[in-house]
């Protein structure tokens, strides 16, 4: 069984989790500030590779904001699931620098850094799911203590997921690690993607 986390971290409640997100994607809707001379300055925040909006775009968030309700569901639905597994969830920094979370079968634990939920539901389910995806890579060669190998699933390199994969977090590992991450970073945006290879190859924990 994984160690129970040190000062530096938290296992992840599901209630406080959907809070935060909640109050992250209200941070993520754009604002409109009046300025002293009568003109209106619009205030947002991009995520990479986000273009850049339009005001009649901005406008129209600020009118009618997205509720991310599907994936905060996605989120609860996964989060239960990977837990009922055995998946020890935790908001604690990674041991890999530079990654936003990381699967380490070893401990049987799933490391989120603690400022991802404040990027919001879009960015947390991204992260969620791509991490789900390896679990599945662990259960499928054996159980969530065992090494990931490949699922086999159907896989297109493109030219973001090439440039993804020659990060500096990826210097120097093996081919194998990057098939591997290449499995899950071209899943991780198909939110049913991680839940359904979950319950394929992993089996509920009922120790």
């Amino acid at each position: 069984r994984p160690a129970a986390p040190s000062a530096r971290g938290e296992f992840l409640s599901q209630p406080s989790l959907l809070s935060k997100l909640e109050k992250a994607d209200r941070d993520w809707v754009p604002k409109a500030e009046s300025l002293s001379d009568g003109r209106v300055r619009y205030l947002y925040k991009r995520r990479p590779g986000d273009a850049e909006l339009s005001i009649a775009e901005i406008r129209a968030l600020i009118l009618d904001p997205p509720s991310h309700l599907a994936e905060r569901r996605a989120i609860a639905d996964l989060l239960g699931l990977l837990q009922s597994s055995g998946v020890v969830v935790l908001l604690r920094e990674p041991i890999k620098r530079g990654a936003a979370a990381e699967w380490d079968h070893q401990q049987r634990s799933l490391r989120i850094r603690p400022d991802v939920p404040g990027r919001g539901s879009v960015e947390f389910a991204r992260v969620l799911n791509h991490e789900a995806i390896h679990v599945a890579q662990s259960c499928a060669a054996g159980g969530l203590d065992v090494a990931p190998r490949l699922l086999g699933i159907t896989v297109t390199l493109t030219p973001a997921l090439a440039a993804q994969l020659k990060e500096p977090l990826y210097a120097g590992v093996s081919e194998t690690e990057k098939a591997l991450e290449l499995e899950a970073y071209a899943h991780q945006d198909q939110l049913a993607v991680g839940l359904a290879l979950v319950k394929r190859h992993c089996r509920e924990d009922r120790s």
